[in-house]
């Protein structure tokens, strides 16, 4: 506790001083931290082969390809983010101009989770240097390797005063939620979510959240069939599953299920092998918490494909499932895990109502060629973001924001949203001094 209260304070006192005012200064630390990425890929590689047995492949794609093209992104817009916005004055305000100035917070705690532990740790912490924060980051203690890696490297190259890395339990979190931060990022469960929220409130914090929950894909009549099945397996199966915008379930029309299923099975074997289980570069599940609930849906249904498990090594093969009901546990809950179950309708209307009906998700997939369909589809569920005719692949676009609605979150990062979630949008008016209308002033009665 003393530590973390030092930490804040050497924070708050850096950035009150004035240090990350200035263009150059966000600038220069945006390079400091590409360099840092650059200067230590195969550490970073060795970091997450160890907690999740990710491949370079795996990492350079979904890891460091999204955080160089962030920075880089940021880098080349800043100034212009930065810049005054000026806007138009109505006509009871003649005389005045006004404007609007982006402004730090001050110092902002991100905790982050360990499904992505790199990418999910640093890609926040763009957004709030380039809006001229100071940083306090609570990697998650789960992905261990790569939380202590960002410790030493933070500390490296960054002052520590401006830019640090708090490790520690839950309890560490539990502690660091008590202090007057000036802003809260938390990526995570919605459980948890909940937590951060109720304790950024005692102090009137803002609080961004980007959570989870059951991201739907619906497979039409008129999907490209082999095409559908290819992205939805790579959006499902990377990373094992653990991704929150990883299609969690599938409805298909019943009139392509039979064609949907065998090519799905196909590209789980193209890209997995027959044997995903000896593929030395197939994720694993982050713990054994984890893998016994995983395990426990395995015998919900009927399993179509897949199935096998090891439970020494944390893994479970990409598995497909069939003949799941909505009562049944699985459907309970986020998956978060290479476990795929599938239901079938006849009229669109089928999926869209049970969606309706449950928690608004985070993503949503669509596949199908027509294009009021597609409308009517994306209009007609709320949901944080989502793909027609892909899948995840909306995340990597910095001109999109990326966030959730209702359970599964609240504000928005990625690109200009990560720069304008970290500012305070300051209104400034300027009136003239040259003559002063009287409409606005109470009169007298003689």
């Amino acid at each position: 506790m003393e530590r973390i209260e030092k930490v804040l304070s050497d924070t708050k006192a850096y950035f009150l001083n004035g240090n990350t005012v200035s263009y150059e200064f966000r600038k220069k630390r945006l390079e400091t931290l590409k360099q840092m990425l650059k200067e230590n890929e195969s550490d970073i590689y060795a970091a997450l082969k160890i907690d999740l047995n990710k491949s370079k492949h795996e990492v350079n794609t979904t890891e460091l390809a999204i955080l160089y093209s962030e920075i880089d992104f940021a880098i080349k817009n800043l100034q212009k983010w930065m810049s005054v916005k000026k806007v138009t004055s109505p006509l009871s305000h003649k005389g005045s101009s006004s404007y609007i100035m982006k402004e730090p917070y001050g110092v902002a705690l991100i905790i982050s989770p360990w499904n992505y532990p790199l990418q999910l740790a640093i890609a926040p912490v763009i957004g709030a240097i380039a809006a001229g924060n100071c940083v306090v980051l609570k990697p998650s203690e789960h992905a261990k390797a790569t939380s202590t890696l960002l410790s030493h490297l933070v500390e490296d190259y960054f002052d520590r005063s401006f830019f640090t890395v708090i490790e520690g339990e839950k309890e560490t979190t539990a502690e660091l939620l008590k202090q007057r931060f000036d802003i809260i990022f938390f990526t995570g469960s919605t459980e948890v979510g909940k937590l951060v929220m109720k304790a950024a409130s005692e102090n009137l914090i803002p609080v961004i959240l980007e959570l989870g929950g059951k991201s739907p894909v619906i497979v039409d009549m008129d999907a490209n069939i082999n095409l559908a099945a290819k992205r939805i397996v790579w959006g499902k199966f990377t990373n094992a599953g653990q991704t929150c915008v990883a299609p969690d379930y599938v409805y298909v029309h019943e009139k392509i299920k039979f064609k949907f299923l065998k090519a799905v099975k196909k590209y789980i074997r193209h890209y997995y092998g027959k044997n995903p289980l000896n593929y030395d570069d197939y994720t694993k599940i982050i713990n054994r918490k984890q893998f016994q609930r995983l395990l426990s849906f395995l015998s919900i249904g009927e399993v179509i494909h897949g199935g096998n498990y090891d439970e020494e090594l944390l893994l479970i093969e990409p598995t497909v499932l069939d003949k799941v009901t909505w009562n049944d546990s699985i459907m309970q809950e986020e998956i978060f895990g290479p476990i795929l179950p599938i239901f079938t309708f006849t009229t669109l209307e089928e999926p869209l109502d049970r969606i309706k009906k449950g928690e608004k998700p985070l993503a949503l997939y669509y596949f199908g060629e027509d294009n009021q369909t597609q409308q009517q589809v994306t209009e007609y569920v709320s949901f944080g973001g989502g793909s027609i005719n892909d899948t995840i692949y909306h995340l990597a676009n910095p001109h999109l924001p990326f966030g959730g609605v209702g359970s599964s979150g609240m504000g928005a990062y990625h690109g200009k949203y990560s720069f304008d979630s970290f500012s305070h949008q300051k209104s400034v008016l300027k009136q003239t001094t040259k003559f002063d209308l009287p409409f606005r002033y109470p009169r007298r009665k003689k």
